[in-house]
């Protein structure tokens, strides 16, 4: 294994709890987050959705290295580092405010790894009801596919797709 202590916790699953005790047996949202603009109104969404339905929100943070990264010189993997920790310690902070001011119970989960497939794996293993991301704004998503169209395509559980 390659890469310092410091760099591996950036990229380490974690899960933390916050606002009030679930039911195990209400409705179950999972909302992927990556500070995007898109990605924080769809968690927004998802907020109320689960607000309005009585259920749990699971929002998943997906930590990932860029291509660049690996061919780069050890500052930009430094500096991929420290964003990612702040990054996260932003959303985590801000989901759990929003838990306690919504009285929503929220499980933050951060992982590591490719979007879809995380997100795709998470939606499984916790058995949610429904996924909301972020429309992509990437150009690129028009001819590879984007982590929603790709979310949409495994017919799974319904996705809402936020602009």
């Amino acid at each position: 294994m390659g890469g310092s202590a410091a760099e591996l916790n950036a990229f380490e699953s974690t899960v933390e709890k916050f606002g009030p005790r679930p039911d195990p047996a209400t409705r179950a949202i999972l909302a992927g987050a990556d500070g995007s603009d898109t990605a924080m109104r769809a968690t927004a969404f998802a907020f109320g959705l689960a607000r309005r339905q009585g259920g749990r929100l699971i929002v998943a943070f997906v930590a990932y290295r860029s291509a660049l990264s690996t061919l780069g010189p050890a500052v930009a993997s430094a500096v991929e580092h420290d964003t990612t920790l702040e990054l996260y310690a932003e959303l985590r902070d801000q989901m759990r405010s929003a838990a306690e001011e919504l009285a929503v119970p929220v499980t933050f989960v951060r992982t590591f790894g490719d979007p879809y497939t995380t997100l795709r794996d998470t939606a499984d293993r916790c058995q949610v009801d429904t996924v909301v991301v972020g429309a992509s704004q990437k150009a690129g998503h028009r001819f590879a596919g984007s982590v929603a169209t790709k979310l949409i395509r495994s017919g799974h559980w319904p996705v809402l797709v936020v602009p």
